[in-house]
């Protein structure tokens, strides 16, 4: 389509700005210009992530920022160069993309690579994701290798769970779980309903674990063996059940708690391997017993961040449907009250799970 042709973008459009610790305010900022070998994306659904809350709750990197990197969206316009993409295409858009030719990528420790911690996605500022904008500013090396067509009838909510779904199946990758093993998932938020269901996937039973009945109700509909309060007796006894009292094989802790990763630690047989995904913060101390990693063999875990799918494999487990991602949206918020959805997302109940932001 010639230059010519394409629609009149505004010259402004409305962010999030973060302005320090515990401070976002919704401002105008400039429509991003666009660079050879750059795409602009009109964002039309942006989930909001802990990580982002985080940063912002306790001020871990300097303003200001954009932040908002759960994005899916319309491609308005392109710079000089692009291959492949074209206005009008529906994409989900990554923000971190490994080299794959270094030290670490030839390990598949990709989160880790150098390249990888490089923000590829900004709505103007140093780049923080920027889905919390109108429109974001995707970089060359995302354009080539981090951005995924959406095929017609997927949704952009459905869409925008690419990203958080791809950090669960790297997770799962790392635990290698066995058809028949029983897996513990404690924490049946967003994040670990998608690990309940590609658990679940491979075969496991998936005992789901959360002080929450309705997200208990949820993790049953969506394949969980059983649904428990981890505080309850009974949680012991469905693992000697289920396991002639060996303990679980694989335990997932979905939420930054050091009670739940004591309790998946204990839960576990000799040999079996808990992972933990929602510990970010950095400084924070969980007691270990070193006798269980030593004399039981116990091997503790960590997974962060995403890996790459060139063959697709992950994000056809979302646009066929294999894990239900839309009944997890409880709540959408305009760009204008994205405190509230902000709030609603640090301070959940029954009725809330995945909170979305609409620009």
């Amino acid at each position: 389509m010639h230059r010519r042709t394409l629609p009149e973008l505004p010259k402004t459009m409305r962010a999030a700005v973060y302005r320090g610790r515990g401070k976002v305010r919704v401002e105008s900022l400039p429509v991003p210009a666009l660079k050879a070998g750059e795409v602009l994306v009109r964002v039309a659904c942006c989930g909001v992530c802990h990580t982002d809350l985080k940063k912002i709750r306790y001020g871990l990197q300097k303003p200001p920022r954009v932040y908002g990197h759960e994005t899916a969206g319309t491609i308005v316009r392109t710079g000089r160069g692009v291959r492949g993409w074209k206005v009008g295409d529906r994409v989900a858009v990554f923000h971190h993309v490994p080299c794959g030719d270094c030290f670490y990528c030839d390990r598949g420790a990709f989160a880790q690579c150098a390249g990888y911690k490089k923000t590829g996605t900004t709505a103007g500022f140093e780049p923080a994701g920027g889905g919390y904008a109108e429109y974001v500013r995707v970089l060359p090396w995302i354009v080539r290798g981090g951005m995924v067509r959406i095929p017609k009838g997927v949704s952009f909510e459905a869409a925008h769970f690419l990203e958080p779904l791809n950090t669960c199946y790297k997770a799962v990758e790392r635990l290698v779980p066995a058809r028949g093993d029983v897996a513990l998932v404690f924490g049946q938020g967003p994040i670990g309903l998608l690990f309940t269901q590609l658990l679940k996937l491979r075969g496991a039973k998936v005992l789901a674990l959360d002080l929450m009945p309705s997200r208990r109700r949820l993790a049953r509909k969506l394949g969980a063996a059983e649904a428990l309060d981890p505080r309850a007796a009974s949680v012991q006894h469905s693992v000697d059940r289920r396991t002639k009292k060996r303990g679980a094989d694989l335990a997932v802790v979905a939420v930054p708690s050091e009670p739940a990763a004591q309790q998946a630690l204990n839960l576990l047989r000799p040999g079996g391997q808990v992972l933990l995904f929602a510990h970010t913060r950095r400084g924070d101390e969980i007691a270990l017993d070193p006798s269980a990693v030593c004399v039981d063999e116990k091997t503790v875990l960590g997974s962060y961040s995403a890996c790459p799918d060139p063959g697709g494999k992950i994000a056809q487990l979302v646009f066929r449907r294999k894990v239900k991602a839309e009944p997890l949206v409880t709540h959408r918020y305009p760009l204008a009250r994205i405190a509230e959805a902000f709030r609603r997302a640090e301070q959940p109940d029954g009725r809330s799970l995945k909170v979305v932001v609409l620009p």
